[in-house]
């Protein structure tokens, strides 16, 4: 009885913390380059004098997926998407360096390459500056070079760092941008391809995340269910108890 206690009442929980995974899938389902949420349940013994029968639910696998998104042809210059693994290098707002596919760049006021966010793409020496009026072309390396009016020749302006660490090193932040687990930037991988005029849409597959949140539903049903019936089984072994 205390086994089914414990593991009805950190079961329930985890199962809400399942909800709101699976709800933050579904809120990004047409973000740019999303990578969805994953998690996954496991029941622990708990440790202890006294605890020897209770045992718990954890969350035991906390990621993400990283499969590709859909493609879809923009024909947008400044719209670009990476072409298998990899990902496109930022400047993250606490001035460190993090990652993403969400590859909808813009210039910005002040002339250097950007996401919408405002988050200055990272070139192989920093962030890329854009003379003002001139024509942008990112070659499949990431080669950026910029024609402006009255100009025959194409000017190489930079190359966008592009970078492929192992995904078991990479954790995702709050903000939806992955970071290195050891802090320190990923080296720059000359493999990586990304393709011009294109976009990733998000890899959130909407009809299993909304099955996910149905069975995840009728799961914490269950749960309550259980401490319930543990809860009758209880009081009625103190009513024999108490008769003897």
């Amino acid at each position: 009885m205390d086994r089914v206690i414990y593991t009805s009442m950190t079961g329930a929980k985890h199962l809400m913390y399942r909800q709101e995974t699976l709800a933050q899938n579904l809120a990004n389902a047409n973000t740019t380059g999303y990578r969805a949420d994953v998690a996954a349940l496991r029941a622990v013994p708990a440790r202890g004098q006294e605890a020897g029968t209770r045992v718990f639910t954890v969350e035991t696998t906390i990621g993400s997926d990283f499969s590709t998104g859909p493609m879809t042809a923009t024909g947008r210059n400044l719209d670009i998407a990476i072409q298998g693994p990899g990902w496109l290098a930022v400047l993250a707002p606490d001035g460190n360096e993090a990652y993403t596919r969400a590859g909808s760049l813009q210039i910005g006021a002040d002339g250097t390459l950007q996401l919408p966010n405002g988050l200055a793409v990272q070139g192989d020496g920093g962030p890329i500056a854009i003379p003002a009026d001139a024509h942008v072309q990112i070659a499949p390396d990431g080669t950026v070079s910029v024609k402006t009016a009255g100009q025959v020749a194409v000017t190489t302006v930079g190359r966008l760092k592009l970078v492929n660490p192992p995904h078991e090193e990479l954790t995702k932040g709050a903000d939806g941008l992955f970071r290195l687990k050891s802090g320190d930037p990923a080296e720059p991988d000359p493999n990586v391809r990304v393709a011009e005029g294109t976009l990733e849409g998000s890899n959130v597959n909407v009809v299993e995340s909304m099955i996910g949140m149905i069975a995840a539903a009728r799961q914490f049903e269950l749960q309550m269910k259980l401490l319930s019936s543990a809860e009758q089984n209880e009081q009625k072994a103190n009513t024999v108890l108490s008769a003897t």
